[in-house]
């Protein structure tokens, strides 16, 4: 009996220290880190002009949320960089918000915009980099966030194309607008609609790579009716990747309607390449788990 007991009790503590380490790694470890992850993605009858197209990738700074100051993104420009991209691509919520009651206007946030774009100023690409807006950006203002960007020459996308060139062929991108935008306008037909508008103002052939905060525009635009029969790729943000991974259950909160299919990393939806990023900051649970803030680089394949 004493025997049995004292397993018990060992089992017990061995329990409490171990989460006590998980807890700790969660929420002063893991979130402080930064890591760049290197993807190849093989598309379908992707344009062998474009073949090996290097794009950085990244979404979910979040400033002022847990361990992400001004010297940390300074820190993902300089990674950035490091890696020679042919295009960087920015996928929205910036700023992080306070969870407190009664403050107004830019109090309401961890960093203020201004602040958050100068630390973010120098990212360097061949061809440029895009941006769009998320969900935060439009609770802080969606008009500063974006001159915020445009000061430092970054291209913000919102029913907008960028189009790039390489041996004389054409590849576009095209920047959605937060799903929360798309509500206001008064339907999905009309969203769709502007959509296909936008590309057909780009005025060129060439594949479409289309930039979204969350993955969850994709089924939207990607339908029974795709906006257009040139997408190639879909490139997203918003989950943090769950921001807690456990074996067998796999990211317990995912932020998209479409749960682990959506959750991080390549998926496929019918033709269309998928692509969303764990992000770099945090959002309400200020822990990561199994899920470390990346800079993810995409190398893109002909298959």
């Amino acid at each position: 009996m004493k025997g049995r007991v004292k397993k018990l009790i060992i089992g017990a503590l061995t329990s409490i220290l171990l989460l006590t380490a998980v807890t700790y790694y969660s929420f002063f470890i893991e979130p402080d880190r930064l890591i760049v992850n290197q993807y190849e993605i093989k598309i379908d009858e992707w344009n062998k002009a474009f073949d090996g197209l290097k794009i950085s990738v990244i979404g979910d700074i979040h400033g002022g949320s847990n361990y992400i100051d001004e010297t940390k993104i300074r820190r993902v420009v300089e990674l950035s960089n490091a890696q020679n991209p042919d295009v960087v691509v920015l996928l929205g919520d910036y700023i992080s918000p306070k969870n407190e009651i009664g403050l107004t206007g830019e109090d309401r946030f961890f960093l203020r915009m201004a602040k958050v774009s100068a630390s973010l100023s120098g990212l360097k690409s061949k061809y440029g980099v895009f941006a769009v807006l998320g969900n935060n950006d439009i609770l802080y203002d969606w008009g500063v966030v974006r001159s915020e960007l445009e000061k430092y020459g970054y291209k913000v996308l919102e029913y907008e194309t960028a189009v790039i060139e390489r041996n004389r062929q054409k590849l576009i991108f095209f920047g959605l607008p937060d799903v929360f935008k798309v509500r206001e306008i008064g339907g999905w037909s009309e969203f769709e609609d502007r959509s296909k508008a936008a590309i057909e103002r780009a005025g060129v052939e060439g594949d479409v790579v289309v930039l979204s905060h969350t993955p969850d525009l994709e089924p939207l635009i990607n339908g029974i009716k795709p906006i257009s029969n040139r997408l190639k790729l879909f490139l997203a943000g918003h989950t943090h990747g769950g921001q807690i991974w456990l074996p067998i259950f796999g990211s317990l909160i995912v932020p998209s309607s479409y749960g682990q299919t959506f959750a991080y990393g390549h998926a496929k939806d019918k033709n269309l390449d998928v692509f969303i990023t764990t992000g770099i900051g945090t959002s309400r649970l200020s822990a990561r788990f199994m899920v470390p803030p990346e800079i993810a680089i995409l190398t893109i394949r002909s298959k």
